[in-house]
């Protein structure tokens, strides 16, 4: 299949930091092109179906099934991009690993990054309840699970379960920027996604070479619920846990089908999110704050407000804000 298919763009950055809501807004733009299939992954493979050595965490098996890892299968994804249209796929993962961040560059050497990037610990806390939302995360305390992270990795849990390495935006920006030139990237923040959409979008837009004025926000697809702690959520977790472990060996949509029963029966369980106590923050941010520093040299931007003890909450509740 020609290598004319491959995208112009990725959008990358980190997980829970928006990059779905940027997908979608800009699959409105009629000079853009997105993959039909969000976060395809291609490149986080060599070729191969991803090794199971990398997949110990719960889920992550059946999550594995869903990657594209054959190249005609990925470049497939493109074969309906009218002519003339600019084609790009969302993988945030591309900006943290970095074996992806060269054969995406090998592979596409003028390639376009927008890296999206989110206070790293709302970003890690919302992450935490994303896999707490799905009956996949077994600590119910926040911090603990943070504090599990180095013997997870170690285990080889997908990167999903990062939770602070995710947020280590200024490491992972300094060796795309090796590889790719400044012109090349875009380091678009998350609350400006939420809290300026038409003006960002507009950035966006110019930077990858399309009129402004044209793409426009939708609905979140991607926010789950804060689900609390109890009896009936553990049960449930526990049987939605050994069902994503038999679902490695079935074909991906089975599993999604026969889990939708259990998920909405988690979410009937959502509560307030609680905001994090200061000194769980202070704890999780503590490690962080040097590669803060390095992101802040790199882009030339301030991000004193990443700092603070006090972060700048979820997507629903700022919307509900500025509504």
């Amino acid at each position: 299949m020609s290598t004319d298919l491959l995208p112009h763009f990725v959008i990358a950055g980190a997980p829970k930091a928006g990059t779905t809501a940027l997908h979608a807004a800009l699959a409105t733009h009629p000079g853009l092109y997105l993959s039909p299939v969000k976060e395809p992954k291609y490149y986080l493979t060599d070729g191969r179906p991803p090794p199971r050595s990398g997949q110990r965490g719960p889920g992550d098996a059946h999550s594995a099934r869903e990657w594209v890892w054959r190249r005609a299968d990925y470049l497939a994804l493109f074969e309906g991009a009218p002519a003339g249209t600019v084609r790009g796929e969302s993988t945030p993962f591309y900006l943290y690993d970095r074996a992806a961040q060269r054969r995406l560059v090998a592979d596409v050497p003028d390639v376009k990054v927008v890296a999206v990037v989110r206070d790293p610990v709302d970003r890690a806390y919302s992450n935490w309840a994303h896999l707490r939302a799905d009956g996949l995360e077994p600590e119910a305390d926040f911090l603990t699970a943070v504090r599990a992270e180095e013997r997870r990795v170690e285990a080889g849990w997908a990167p999903f379960w990062h939770y602070r390495g995710l947020g280590t935006y200024g490491a992972q920006l300094r060796d795309l920027r090796r590889l790719l030139s400044a012109e090349q990237v875009f380091v678009l923040r998350y609350r400006q996604l939420v809290d300026t959409p038409t003006e960002t979008l507009d950035r966006v837009s110019d930077f990858l070479g399309v009129a402004t004025g044209v793409a426009h926000t939708v609905a979140p697809e991607n926010v789950k619920p804060y689900v609390a702690d109890s009896p009936r959520y553990r049960l449930l977790a526990r049987v939605t846990r050994a069902g994503a472990a038999l679902g490695a060996f079935a074909p991906p949509q089975v599993w999604r089908q026969a889990s939708r029963p259990l998920i909405a029966a988690l979410h009937a369980g959502r509560a307030p999110r609680p905001a994090l106590p200061v000194e769980v923050r202070r704890e999780v941010l503590s490690p962080l704050l040097p590669d803060i520093e390095l992101l802040e040299e790199l882009s030339g931007e301030s991000f004193a407000d990443w700092k603070g003890d006090t972060g700048r909450g979820d997507f629903r509740s700022r919307s509900a804000a500025r509504s």
